[in-house]
């Protein structure tokens, strides 16, 4: 008997060992910027309540994400919860099997049809992402610089164009802080930060998928010719400059304005020395109506072979929580939550950036939708193309009408709108 009750005591306390063995989760992203945030608020907060959940965040450099990702899935390496890009991508992971299914889990129902829409199979009854936020466009600017210049923030095009010159013609300071080296600056910073005004938001974006326009139509021509306007307001030698140096550029004060969105709040504030403020997209005259783009930006997945499908699951389902929204909004400024829980942010620039909404129309970036598929035919990818011909357009090497016929020759392979 007592041999008996030994072994009962042995096994008890070793399933216990075996119950408090902690397990390591790894999260693949592209935001390599924001790392501390995930190791010092974020992943504190979740083990906390997880104590036997340890979590490793792992970016890739934004360019080289989906390749390096696409690799550690085929070859079986890639981490347990995957940061999912909007619409085809991820889509095009879920589809090969490497996303699992989420639908049904617990805390899904926090978040509306339109939040899920960037994760969600064509025929709505998938979801394989937690949505967790979505970004605007607009221009950041340095409030001492316009003082010192004695400059109105501008409203219409011709006024900003007006204000460039200004800056130019002091001599002090560059204009406009972005280079062309990167190329996805030139269609994400550039591109899909103005283009909306022209081709009027959702009214436009969703013309393309209808087939109803064109990339050779005029309201996109014409955001081309705005980009190509700007190429005497950059930095000297700008096709050389990348993502981080037209960054430092402006935190360190020697640029006026920055073209970009939502998510360099934080860091600014973090490294400006200087007052920032903010402006949405100039139109084409006063009174007119602005679009931005209010972009459904970011979402963890589940790998679909992970190891610990449990554990990923409780860390999915924290992310569904007020508690997760509320940290991640506030953690991180400029990415605002797509959860239907009503928080608090504390940001004054993150506050401006989201009061747009109400006096503007938003829409998505319109390469994401449907139309960046051409890869899977045989086809460019749109948006791997809007990144190159925008790049051009700036850089002289590509006039705005080449770069129009380029991307719709590319779709025209592949895309055949539903009639």
């Amino acid at each position: 008997m007592k041999r008996v009750l030994l072994a009962a005591m042995i096994a008890l306390v070793a399933l216990s060992a075996f119950a408090q063995q902690k397990v390591t989760l790894t999260i693949e992203s592209w935001r390599n910027d924001d790392i501390q945030i995930w190791q010092d608020q974020i992943i504190p907060a979740f083990e906390k309540k997880y104590p036997n959940i340890h979590v490793v965040f792992a970016p890739t450099p934004p360019a080289e994400y989906n390749g390096v990702l696409n690799s550690k899935l085929e070859g079986g390496t890639a981490g347990d919860l995957i940061t999912a890009r909007p619409f085809d991508a991820s889509l095009a992971l879920y589809n090969k099997g490497y996303l699992a299914d989420l639908t049904n889990l617990p805390g899904m129902n926090n978040f509306s049809n339109v939040a899920k829409s960037a994760w969600i199979t064509d025929d709505g009854k998938h979801v394989f992402a937690v949505p967790m936020a979505s970004v605007i466009h607009g221009f950041f600017y340095n409030k001492d610089i316009f003082k010192k210049l004695n400059l109105k923030v501008p409203q219409t095009k011709a006024e900003f164009m007006q204000v460039l010159e200004a800056i130019k013609k002091d001599g002090r300071y560059i204009p406009l802080a972005m280079g062309t080296a990167d190329m996805w600056e030139a269609a994400t910073m550039g591109f899909q930060n103005i283009g909306p005004n022209n081709w009027k938001g959702e009214e436009g974006r969703l013309a393309l998928l209808a087939g109803k326009q064109k990339y050779t139509d005029e309201p996109y021509i014409k955001t081309w010719k705005e980009l190509a306007s700007w190429a005497p307001y950059l930095p000297k030698g700008y096709q050389a400059v990348k993502y981080p140096d037209a960054q430092q550029l402006f935190t360190l004060g020697k640029a006026a304005i920055y073209p970009t969105g939502s998510w360099e709040i934080w860091l600014f504030e973090k490294d400006a020395a200087f007052e920032l403020g903010i402006f949405p997209p100039p139109v084409e005259k006063k009174g007119d109506t602005v679009y931005i783009s209010d972009h459904t930006d970011i979402a963890l997945a589940m790998n679909a072979k992970t190891k610990y499908p449990e554990e990923a699951k409780k860390f999915l389902e924290w992310m569904t929580t007020a508690e997760f929204a509320s940290l991640y909004s506030n953690a991180l400024p400029g990415f605002f939550t797509l959860s239907n829980h009503k928080i608090t942010l504390k940001d004054p620039l993150a506050n401006e950036f989201l009061s747009w909404r109400a006096t503007c129309k938003s829409t998505i970036r319109n390469s994401y939708q449907i139309l960046s598929r051409g890869d899977q035919y045989g086809a460019p990818n749109l948006e791997n193309e809007l990144w190159q011909v925008s790049a051009a357009v700036i850089n002289g090497t590509m006039t705005p009408e080449e770069a129009g016929k380029r991307v719709q020759a590319g779709l025209d392979k592949w895309y055949k709108p539903k009639k």
